[in-house]
């Protein structure tokens, strides 16, 4: 568990978004993550800048994790602990905190446990879709997509708001069945991802197309290594298909896990930031590379779209390598400016104008 801080409520908050302001929305608001801190994802960097910009607004969040329960390794992903909390001793932890919202963030074991923990106390709660799980089962185990679907439909139905990043993802969940859906976007840091130097690839041959993410096989990143690309390429993040990339596509340069100023420079530095994966729901890593100036090449697919669409910023194309090319073209200084448009304390009160109260009525 994690307390985020303990302002006391600022009174005459003016601040709305759309119809229903900010201002009026829960003040003391319980997270729930399979997901926490030390792990490194986006559902991890998502509720740290989200809980961090509310607490600079006057709310009181806290985050319950898997710290301190029993855990066993998720199946063909060992880095994410799955934690086992007993619904009633959950709902007296939750109880504790007295919050007048409750969100329920992942489909873990946790996510469970909070969701049956919120039926007992009779609140009501919200959760969010940030992991296409059915994309993630089928490139791992190739197939039980339906049944994994059935069961996120379970999941997110007693919510009185399921939270998507995108429009497009919005769409496709009310078409499969999921309902009260409403989008929540993102957000980045400007202060930490900006221009700069450029000399992290220096001795490299330009262009410099780098990738920067997990190393996961849903993440799809040997349709970028295995482009005909001009210049150098580059691999920043860590992951389980990290052996095997490195094997098969020597050429590139693999340089693990980065952070701080490091990844900032690796971005900046880039002459194509490249986003070959079709199964995130957003993709922090375009507004994270359009802020340190660097154009983003990716598939046309959902994530890619609902963020970039038709901006001059980069290139979505069904043929990558052309869409790479493309993107060398872009001004980086309109990919900076692109970004501006999007920041985290946006997105922390469009989070909290989404949140039904516990005590509610329906």
């Amino acid at each position: 568990m994690g307390l985020i801080d303990t302002p006391q409520p600022r009174q005459g908050d003016a601040t709305s978004v759309g119809a229903r302001g900010a201002a009026d929305g829960p003040r003391r608001i319980l997270i729930v993550s399979d997901t926490w801190r030390p792990q490194v994802n986006g559902v991890v960097r998502t509720l740290e800048a989200v809980s961090s910009a509310l607490a600079r607004d006057g709310c009181a969040v806290e985050i319950i994790g898997p710290e301190g329960y029993p855990s066993l390794p998720m199946p063909t992903y060992a880095e994410l602990p799955l934690a086992l909390a007993a619904p009633r001793g959950l709902a007296r932890r939750m109880a504790a905190f007295a919050p007048e919202a409750v969100h329920v963030a992942t489909e873990g074991p946790l996510g469970w446990a909070a969701r049956a923990a919120c039926r007992r106390l009779g609140w009501r709660f919200s959760t969010a879709f940030h992991t296409r799980f059915p994309d993630y089962v089928r490139a791992r185990l190739g197939g039980f997509e339906s049944a994994t679907w059935r069961v996120l439909r379970r999941f997110h139905r007693d919510a009185e708001a399921v939270l998507a990043a995108t429009e497009g993802l919005r769409a496709e969940l009310a078409g499969r069945g999921f309902e009260r859906v409403r989008v929540w976007s993102r957000g980045v840091d400007l202060d930490r991802f900006r221009p700069g130097a450029r000399g992290a690839f220096a001795e490299m041959p330009r262009p410099v197309f780098a990738y920067v993410g997990r190393l996961a096989p849903e993440k799809d990143v040997g349709a970028f290594l295995s482009l005909d690309l001009p210049g150098s390429k580059v691999v920043v993040g860590d992951g389980p298909e990290r052996e095997r990339l490195a094997r098969r596509f020597p050429e590139a340069r693999f340089l693990g896990h980065q952070s701080g100023d490091t990844l900032v420079s690796s971005y900046a530095s880039a002459d194509v930031v490249v986003f070959p994966s079709r199964t995130d729901t957003f993709g922090l890593v375009l507004l994270e590379a359009l802020a340190c100036g660097s154009p983003v090449a990716a598939f046309p697919v959902s994530g890619p779209l609902d963020v970039i669409g038709g901006a001059p910023v980069g290139a979505l194309d069904e043929d990558l390598r052309a869409a790479c090319l493309s993107a060398l073209d872009a001004d980086r200084a309109a990919c900076r400016a692109f970004a501006e448009g999007w920041s985290w304390e946006d997105c922390a009160r469009r989070f909290r104008a989404c949140l039904p109260r516990v005590a509610e009525p329906a």
